[in-house]
């Protein structure tokens, strides 16, 4: 329907906004714990453990931080909470409205497990909501006060997370909910961590009583995992106009050398912020990458994935036969002006790939994609692309008619 276009633009618009904002702050505020230096002496007496000097906007700006606290709560203190808790809000929405309610077209693939749409929702949401869970009870173990032996488990934590993704979706199902899981340990970090510390650390500055160093540790930390996801989970939220990452036959295997290559280059920042320069990080950070994308682009043996075909997947690909005569029309119309650029192997010379992993080569695989072809094709008439194919009015109404009949029937 055309209102669910507008309602997932103006979700996806907000959601970047959201998370511009949340991202930008994050960036800040860890560089600018990295360039506090120490004061002169009258500030040291004030209670002032580092400052710092900038210039912006024309204009001078002084930034303090305190040891233990002001010798009074200010009018005003800012919080910065709403950037994360709206990013996720939203982009959760998007995950319902895309994912969930077109579970059948965007999460689910039978070669990969064949589910139905309300077990498929049923594990995605056990995906985010139980890795949140095993996170947190890692974060707050004996382990979480070891950074680096912590830093190792969560490595192991997320590249199993990106193979269990793969297993249980299609490949823009999998990236997606590794990003999402992602996202769901950030905001809870804030809410479930740093934002208590931080209401702890102002009830003990207002009744003058001591501050238990734990609590800006803990926050601290999480700040740091924060900081650290922020390149993976951008790449993520990209990821779904790029099918040749999660149609990759080792797809979990592209997503955790993204994921790893992104971090490792935030770290270059990380210790430039504390006057630490290694450019060889970015160096070999672009040669990573580089050889990743060569890996990526390498031609793909689709001899062997067809010779490993189960004979579930068979009865997939051919449980609709035979066609009925308004459906082999149809066939005929996808045939003709669709599967250039939406095969396994695509004719059209821009596309090495099938543009967002659609692939219809199959009767079985357009009656899954059904809903969206229709849309594409008959609402919005963005497809074939730039009508490159020249379809004409009379076949998209056959399309329409198609798909009217078919939902009629059911």
């Amino acid at each position: 329907m055309p209102w669910l276009d507008w309602i997932s633009l103006f979700l996806r618009w907000f959601h970047v906004i959201a998370g511009v904002a949340w991202i930008g702050a994050s960036f800040y505020f860890i560089w600018l714990d990295n360039n506090l230096r120490t004061p002169p002496e009258w500030k040291q007496k004030e209670g002032i453990k580092g400052d710092l000097w900038a210039i912006h906007g024309g204009g001078f700006y002084e930034v303090a931080k305190y040891s233990y606290g002001p010798k009074t709560m200010p009018d005003t203190l800012h919080w910065f909470k709403w950037e994360a808790y709206t990013t996720w809000l939203s982009g959760f929405a998007l995950l319902v409205l895309v994912y969930y309610f077109g579970a059948s077209a965007y999460l689910i693939d039978p070669r990969v497990m064949d589910l139905t749409p309300m077990t498929a929702i049923t594990y995605g949401l056990a995906f985010i909501f139980g890795g949140l869970a095993l996170y947190e009870l890692a974060c707050r173990s004996p382990l979480g006060k070891h950074p680096k032996s912590f830093a190792i488990v969560l490595g192991v934590f997320v590249v199993f997370a990106c193979w269990l993704a793969t297993q249980l979706f299609s490949g823009r199902g999998a990236f997606i909910h590794v990003g999402a899981l992602i996202g769901t340990i950030m905001a809870g970090n804030v809410l479930l961590n740093i934002m208590p510390a931080q209401r702890k650390m102002v009830a003990a500055v207002t009744n003058k009583s001591d501050i238990d160093p734990a609590w800006g540790l803990g926050a601290k930390l999480r700040s740091v995992h924060n900081n650290y996801f922020t390149l993976p989970l951008l790449f993520i939220m990209i990821s779904n106009h790029y099918p040749m990452t999660y149609q990759h036959e080792q797809s979990w295997l592209v997503l955790v050398c993204f994921i790893g290559i992104s971090a490792f280059i935030r770290h270059y920042f990380n210790l430039k912020h504390i006057g630490i320069s290694k450019p060889s990080i970015l160096v070999m950070g672009g040669v990573m990458l580089l050889l990743l994308a060569l890996w990526i682009s390498w031609p793909q043996n689709t001899a062997s994935s067809t010779e490993h075909t189960s004979a579930s997947d068979t009865s997939y690909l051919l449980a609709s036969q035979p066609l009925t005569k308004d459906d082999q029309v149809v066939y005929d119309i996808i045939q003709t002006h669709c599967v250039s650029c939406h095969a396994k192997q695509p004719t059209d010379p821009i596309f090495t790939i099938a543009p967002v992993g659609l692939i219809l080569d199959e009767w079985a695989d357009i009656e899954r994609y059904a809903a969206q072809i229709v849309h594409r094709t008959t609402v919005t008439k963005d497809m074939p692309l730039m009508n490159k194919t020249n379809m004409d009015d009379t076949q998209r109404q056959l399309i329409a008619q198609w798909y009217a009949n078919r939902t009629t029937e059911k």
